[in-house]
C-alpha cells in the first residue's frame, strides 16, 4: 500500500460513520471493478443513463450547434 493511502485510511478513522461506509462502497466498487473488468454504474450515473435512453427514444436531441456551444463555454472555463 503507498503512504498516501495509508496515510488517508489512518485519518478516515476519525471521518462520521456515514461517510466511512462512502468510502467503503466506493473501494468495494473499485474492487469488483478490478476483479471482474466490468464497469457498474453508481445509483444517480443509471438515473442518468435511463433519462437519455428515455429521451433518445422520445426523439429528444440537442441539435449540433447547441452541443458546440456547450464544448466551447466548458474549454473557456
Amino acid at each position: 500500500m503507498n503512504k498516501a493511502l495509508s496515510d488517508l485510511l489512518e485519518r478516515a478513522q476519525s471521518w462520521p460513520e456515514s461517510a466511512q461506509d462512502e468510502l467503503q462502497q466506493l473501494a468495494r466498487d473499485i474492487e469488483t471493478e478490478l476483479k471482474d473488468g466490468l464497469y457498474r454504474p453508481t445509483a444517480a450515473e443509471a438515473r442518468g443513463i435511463e433519462r437519455g435512453l428515455r429521451d433518445s427514444a422520445e426523439g429528444k436531441f440537442v441539435s449540433a450547434e447547441d452541443v458546440e456551444t456547450a464544448l466551447r463555454r466548458l474549454r473557456d472555463k
